[in-house]
């Protein structure tokens, strides 16, 4: 632990550097709220904090940048998530209070909507089929052979297939086996195994032409991925190779996915240049909240930038657009 004074210079180095990207020197640090001792000091306890590890000295410049374990405690110990301006909560109420489309189209916005608020590259989770309940099944008459099974899941997600309409089934038939179906499947995840007879041939029929429409049908499982902002990456870094290497990462979504739940996972909301355990993002860091819909997680929102990024601001944004996220899915 530190003591409030070095606690202070250090706070003073970190939110002078994210704002500039440049080292800062005893002078800019003395003019920073909180610290009211004299440059002499305040060089002493940069050179003390540089020993302990917090900061370093780049090249010969007499200014210091934090280092990984200065952002760490720095989020750790002197910030917490800001407010968001006014502006910035009204376009996040705006926005999902006119959001009522497609589930892949609305995390696909949300995605470049908090990109657009935090400028870095953000990532949207939402677990595919395997992890959501049935919500509701429809059945309807495409033509004089074809029918088409809708079913709704609990994230929002709609999966279809196509079955050959069996002869003579008539509307009351398509009507019965969907609430036969619907009742069989409801709360469970999408799984046509056993049965949801009921006794009636004609409605029988109807339903396994549905559940072998499924059974034939590619799976659709897994986690639905989408990443907004990508451009911003190369706006964050300097390095060519950096951006690249980023880019490569986000280029691989089981990857991405693997990052933002080993995150939550650890019980963290936060992870920091090599804390994460990616080679290639070694000076990034990662933003994260969770999805949660009925108590449950179902998802995940994060951002990726620069590890002198505006931690406070970004994980306030990040909460509010994974809570509002949340609440929208879980709407009936």
């Amino acid at each position: 632990m530190l003591d409030e004074r070095k606690a202070a210079v250090l706070r003073a180095v970190v939110e002078e550097y994210i704002d500039t990207a440049q080292p800062v020197g005893s002078d800019h640090v003395r003019q920073s709220a909180g610290v009211s001792v004299s440059s002499a000091t305040i060089r002493n306890d940069m050179a003390a904090l540089e020993r302990e590890g917090y900061l370093s000295h780049p090249h010969t410049s007499a200014g210091r940048v934090p280092t990984d374990k200065g952002y760490r405690f720095f989020v750790d110990a002197l910030t917490s998530p800001s407010d968001l301006g006014r502006p910035e909560q009204l376009r996040i109420t705006e926005f999902f209070d006119r959001t009522h489309i497609a589930l892949e189209q609305m995390l696909s916005e949300t995605s470049q909507l908090l990109a657009t608020l935090t400028n870095y590259a953000a990532v949207v989770v939402s677990p595919g089929v395997d992890a959501a309940a049935v919500r509701s099944v429809h059945l309807v008459e495409m033509g004089p052979r074809e029918g088409l099974a809708i079913i709704v899941l609990s994230n929002h997600a709609v999966e279809k297939a196509s079955f050959d309409l069996p002869s003579g089934a008539g509307a009351d038939d398509l009507a019965a086996a969907g609430n036969a179906l619907e009742q069989h499947l409801a709360g469970r995840p999408l799984e046509m195994s056993g049965r949801a007879a009921t006794g009636n041939r004609s409605v029988d029929t109807v339903i396994e032409a549905v559940r072998a429409a499924f059974e034939r049908r590619a799976p659709s499982g897994g986690d639905h991925v989408f990443v907004g902002g990508t451009a911003r990456v190369a706006e964050a870094f300097e390095a060519v190779d950096t951006v690249r290497q980023v880019l490569g990462v986000l280029e691989h979504q089981y990857v991405v996915v693997s990052l933002l739940r080993d995150v939550l996972s650890s019980g963290q909301s936060v992870a920091i240049g090599t804390e994460h355990g990616l080679a290639p993002l070694a000076e990034c860091a990662v933003v994260v909240a969770p999805i949660m819909i009925g108590g449950l997680t179902a998802g995940t929102v994060g951002v990726l930038g620069p590890t002198r990024m505006n931690y406070p601001h970004a994980l306030a944004t990040v909460t509010a657009v994974g809570r509002r996220l949340g609440e929208n899915l879980g709407e009936p």
